[in-house]
This record gives C-alpha cells, sequence and structure tokens, in this order.
C-alpha cells in the first residue's frame, strides 16, 4: 500500500480512488449515481446498509460488482422462512477422528448480501446482530472473529409484504443507511436494455486492497468536524422524538418513535465521508443534510394519523431539517 506523507495527500488520493471505482462501476451498472455515493459512504464509514426497493433494480448486481472492484470476499445469502442460524453462521460436524470441527458459514466473508432479508424469521435474523455490532460469531461456546473490512448489504422489497417479517427495531438500528433503490431514468433504461442485451463481456479491475478500505476508514473518523455541524446533527436526531420539552409539533403529531443516539453518530461519520467524497477536509451542515434521510428514514416510526393522512417519512424529515436549522 502506498504511503503517504499527510493526511491531505491522503484525502486527496482517496478523492482519486473514488472516482476510479465509480468509472469500474459503471461499466456495468447504468445510472444509480447517488444509491453508488450512499453505498460507498457506508462503506468507507464501516457501517452496514438495506437495500429496499423493487425487483430487477440490479440491487444484487450492484453488490456483487462492488466486491469485485473492491476485492473483496463475497457471499451472497438468500433468506428464505425455512433459513437456520447455522446456515448462515456455521455448525459443528464430527470430523473422520471423531473430534467436533467448526465449519464456517457464509457469514465468514467481508461482504454479505442479505438478500431478501425480511423474508425468513426473527430468530434466524437475528443471527446476523451479533456480528453486524461486534464483528464477531458466537457458536457452541466459542467466540470466532470475523476478517475486516466486514459489511453487511441487504435487500428488501417494499411490495410484496406477504410471507415476510418486519425487521425488529434493534436490527434496523444497526444499519447505518436505509437507500431507497428507484426506477431509472428512460435514457438509463436504454442503456441498460442494449448492454445486458448483446454479448459484450465486461472485465472489471481491482481499485482497492481491503489493507487499503481499512486505512480509508480510519482517516474518514480523523476529519475534524466543527462543533455547529456536530450539534445541528444532535438536533436533527433529538427532533425526531416525540413527547420531549423541544420535540417540535410535527414530531408530536405524527411520530410514534424518534431515532436514538446511533443516529446522531452516523450522521456525523456519514458527513466526514461525504465531504471526503467530494473533495473538501471538512463536513458542514450540507453534508448532514445530504446523509439525512438515508440515515433516518428506518429510524422514524410513524403514527397511525401520519399513514392516513399520507404523511411520508421523507417529508418530515425535510421538515425537521429545516426546524434544526433555524
Amino acid at each position: 500500500m502506498k504511503e503517504y506523507k499527510d493526511d491531505v495527500e491522503a484525502a486527496d488520493d482517496f478523492g482519486v480512488k473514488v472516482k476510479l471505482l465509480k468509472k469500474e462501476l459503471s461499466k456495468v451498472i447504468v445510472g444509480q449515481d447517488e444509491v453508488i455515493d450512499a453505498l460507498l459512504t457506508s462503506i468507507f464509514s464501516n457501517g452496514h446498509c438495506l437495500l429496499v426497493g423493487v425487483p430487477g433494480l440490479a440491487k444484487t448486481l450492484l453488490v456483487n460488482t462492488m466486491s469485485e472492484v473492491l476485492g473483496l470476499s463475497f457471499s451472497r445469502i438468500q433468506f428464505t422462512p425455512d433459513l437456520m442460524p447455522s446456515d448462515i453462521i456455521g455448525s459443528e460436524i464430527l470430523d473422520d477422528s471423531r473430534h467436533f470441527k467448526f465449519v464456517k458459514g457464509p457469514i465468514f466473508a467481508n461482504i454479505i448480501l442479505a438478500d431478501e432479508i425480511n423474508r425468513t424469521p426473527p430468530k434466524t435474523q437475528s443471527a446476523l446482530l451479533e456480528a453486524m455490532q461486534e464483528r464477531i460469531v458466537t457458536a457452541a461456546g466459542n467466540r470466532y472473529t470475523l476478517d475486516a473490512p466486514f459489511f453487511v448489504l441487504a435487500t428488501q422489497n417494499p411490495i410484496e409484504q406477504e410471507g415476510t417479517y418486519p425487521l425488529p427495531e434493534a436490527q434496523l438500528d444497526r444499519f447505518m443507511f436505509n437507500i431507497w433503490v428507484d426506477y431509472p431514468s428512460f435514457e438509463e433504461e436504454v442503456a441498460i436494455v442494449k448492454q445486458t442485451t448483446s454479448t459484450t463481456q465486461v472485465k472489471l479491475e481491482h481499485i482497492m486492497s481491503a489493507e487499503e478500505i481499512l486505512y480509508f476508514q480510519q482517516l474518514v473518523r480523523k476529519v475534524p468536524v466543527p462543533d455547529g455541524v456536530v450539534d445541528f446533527a444532535v438536533k436533527l436526531a433529538n427532533a425526531t422524538r416525540p413527547g420531549k420539552d423541544y420535540s417540535p409539533d410535527i414530531t408530536n403529531e405524527f411520530v410514534n418513535w424518534g431515532a436514538g443516539p446511533r443516529a446522531s453518530q452516523y450522521l456525523v461519520l456519514g458527513a466526514k465521508c461525504h465531504a471526503l467524497l467530494r473533495g473538501k477536509y471538512a463536513p458542514d451542515n450540507e453534508d448532514v443534510r445530504a446523509v439525512a434521510k438515508n440515515v433516518l428514514r428506518h429510524r422514524i416510526v410513524r403514527n397511525y394519523k401520519a399513514e392516513a393522512e399520507g404523511i411520508s417519512t421523507e417529508s418530515i424529515i425535510e421538515s425537521l431539517m429545516k426546524i434544526a436549522s433555524s
């Protein structure tokens, strides 16, 4: 790995490498620039992502391609109603010498694609909790450390809810970002059809190593943050909580439950990375706003009145950002 004389040089090189990374991704993924930016922000902030979108929007392809250009090991776990925790973590078997031997499951990889994570029961979903938070796995009384870097990138279909199990709040809170994957534009869809119905073979280059990713994750944490930006992030997270002395009217009226302190942490961490990705050496309030919806979307629980009146979580967040700025 290249050695840098100071953090400024490292930050500049980080920007160059991210541009190369996006260029490689664009060989396979057409459009989805905001989704890619959010995914990169999450990865270099050492956070997990929940990708929500209808089938056929290349969520799985994006994660697979990302692991390839980053040169990381990749496991795809298809979550189904009959999936067991041992199918994720691994299990003990008797070897030829009649001793128990632990056989590692697919969770022992750098990038885990938890495909349709809400299709498996809570008992199996909870198998991810320890791995996502502590980066360790406990099996048969033994603890196993997962290789770094480690990311869980989960997908979810927002339409078909029959036979699904909503993720518990504790698990949702483990995800740094909840990213909405939307339909492509007309021009993008034309490019997708041309690209996927031909015989063209794409060769992807490795842009970063695991060592470089870990280095840049530490660089993101070194980014200085003005006190005013931290105050804005914390005010925004506080504004999502109903029933407090400082709660805005819109929160008291439409929100059942708000974001916890982890949201404040992710707002600041995400703002740091967002600033670096744009060539800035310190974040401002705009960087916090840029990551706010992805951080808060799954941490705000609307009440019945909000659902009945068609008040979306996004519109609540927009209003709270204006309130926090005043």
